[in-house]
C-alpha cells in the first residue's frame, strides 16, 4: 500500500504523538508498505528525511511549544497527487488535518484517523476563566465530534477513550489499537552502570540514593504540581529519595517557585528536556515512575518505563487498566496517603517482589510490531470496503 500519514508534531519532537506516527512508519515500512509522512517544519530536524514532507510552520499561539502548519501548499500537493496513495490516515485535528481532508476528497480516497489528545484536558490554554472553560469543552466535544464523524474509522489507545467518544456521539466504527512500545530500545541490558552512574554523576544523584523518576511534559494538566506538595511528608521518613523530572514544557518556573516554597530544593532535581536517543538511558534513573496525570489516553511514558523494568505508581486512571496491577508491577493510588504508601512498597517494603522483571513482562504484548499489524488491518478493511466519499 501507499499510505499518507499526517501529523501536526513528529521527530524530532518528543511527544506521545509524534512517537507514535514515527513508530507506525518505521513498522509499516517494515512491513513491505510505502509511508508518506506529511508534517510541519520543526526546529533541529534532519536535513535529509526518506519520504517525510514538511509544511511551513510557526509556534502555536497558546503553546509554544506545539506547532501549527500551513492548511495547504500548493507544490506539496502537487507532490501528493504523483504518490498514488490508497489511504490516508491523519494523526491530528488541526491544520494537517485540514490538508489531509482536501488531498482526500481531490483524490477520492479513504480517510482513518487515529484520536491521540482528550482536549477537554487542555482547555485552560485558551480559557482559562471558568465560565469560558466551560464554553471551550462544550466545543471541544463537538469539535471532536466532527472529526472523527468525517472518517471511515477510528483508532483510539484506550477503552477509557473508546468510551469517552462514545459518550461524544461519536457514531464511526471505534478500534482500540494501544500504540507499540520498541521494546528493545528500554531494555536494562542495553546500558552499563557506569553509564547510569555517570548521568547520576551528573545531576549530582549520590550512589545510595533512590530515584522517584518522572519523564513527560511538564505542563499543567500532568499535575506534577500535586506529587511535589505531597513530598515534603515523605522527605521527614526518607532523606535518601529523589525526585528527578526529566522533560520541558509551560509548568516548569512554576514548579520551581513550588519547590522553593516546600524547601524541596536538596530533593527534586530539574534535568531538563533531553534528545529523544537519549530517553531510554534516563529511565534506567529510576527506581520507580510516577505519575498523577488524568489527561492521559494511553500514557506511553508508562509504557516506556514498565519496557525499561521500572515499577510505576500512578494515579488511578482507566486508561491503566490491564497494565498497572497494584502489587505486581506498582500501584495506583487516588489519596496522597495512597502515594505515599505505593512509594514505600515498591522502594522500601517489599522485598520478595520482583517489581523490575514484572513490569517488563507486562509489556511483552505491546511491540511496535503488534501495533502496525493491528493498524494494516483497519487500512485493509476501509479499503477493501470501496467507501465513496462525500460531503460532511
Amino acid at each position: 500500500m501507499n499510505i499518507g500519514l499526517f501529523t501536526d508534531t513528529y521527530y524530532p519532537e518528543i511527544n506521545g504523538v509524534a512517537n507514535s506516527v514515527y513508530t507506525l512508519k518505521k513498522e509499516l515500512e517494515e512491513r513491505g508498505h510505502n509511508v508518506y509522512v506529511i508534517t510541519t517544519t520543526t526546529p533541529g530536524s534532519p536535513k535529509h528525511e526518506y519520504n517525510v514532507f514538511r509544511v511551513h510552520s510557526m509556534p502555536f499561539v497558546f503553546m509554544k511549544d506545539r506547532r501549527v502548519g500551513m492548511v495547504y501548499q500548493r507544490k506539496l500537493a502537487s507532490l501528493i497527487r504523483k504518490l498514488n496513495l490508497d489511504i490516508i490516515h491523519t494523526n491530528t485535528e488541526f491544520s494537517m488535518r485540514m490538508f489531509a481532508l482536501i488531498m482526500a476528497k481531490e483524490l477520492k480516497i479513504p480517510l482513518v484517523h487515529t484520536y491521540h489528545t482528550i482536549y477537554e484536558d487542555y482547555t485552560h490554554y485558551f480559557a482559562p476563566i471558568a465560565i469560558l472553560n466551560n464554553s471551550a469543552k462544550a466545543f471541544a466535544r463537538f469539535y471532536t465530534r466532527r472529526c472523527c464523524n468525517f472518517v471511515e474509522e477510528v483508532i483510539v489507545p484506550t477503552e477509557k477513550v473508546q468510551q469517552l467518544l462514545t459518550s461524544y456521539n461519536v457514531y464511526r466504527n471505534i478500534n482500540v489499537i494501544p500504540t507499540g512500545i520498541e521494546l528493545k530500545k528500554f531494555y536494562r541490558g542495553n546500558y552499563t552502570k557506569d553509564q547510569v552512574d555517570q548521568v547520576k554523576v551528573e545531576l549530582g544523584i549520590k550512589e545510595n540514593e533512590k530515584v522517584i523518576l518522572y519523564i513527560g511534559r511538564v505542563s499543567p494538566e500532568k499535575d506534577i504540581d500535586k506529587l511535589l506538595k505531597i513530598l515534603p511528608e515523605y522527605k521527614k521518613k526518607h532523606d535518601d529519595a529523589r525526585f528527578v523530572i526529566v522533560g520541558a514544557g509551560p509548568d516548569i518556573e512554576n514548579l520551581k517557585n513550588c519547590v522553593n516554597e516546600l524547601g524541596l530544593q536538596d530533593m527534586v532535581i530539574f534535568a531538563g528536556e533531553r534528545p529523544w536517543n537519549q530517553i531510554a538511558l534516563y529511565y534506567q534513573l529510576g527506581d520507580v515512575f510516577v505519575s498523577a496525570s488524568q489527561s492521559e489516553t494511553q500514557g506511553l511514558t508508562y509504557f516506556e518505563a514498565m519496557a525499561a523494568g521500572l515499577p510505576v505508581v500512578a494515579k488511578k486512571d482507566d486508561c491503566l487498566k490491564d497494565i498497572l496491577v497494584d502489587g505486581y508491577n506498582g500501584y495506583q493510588f487516588t489519596t496522597d496517603e495512597e502515594f505515599l504508601e505505593g512509594l514505600d512498597h515498591v522502594l522500601y517494603e517489599d522485598k520478595g517482589i520482583d517489581y523490575r522483571k514484572n513490569s517488563e513482562e507486562m509489556m511483552k504484548p505491546y511491540s511496535t510490531e503488534v501495533f502496525a499489524e493491528r493498524i494494516e488491518e483497519v487500512y485493509h478493511k476501509v479499503i477493501e470496503s470501496n467507501p465513496v466519499w462525500v460531503e460532511a
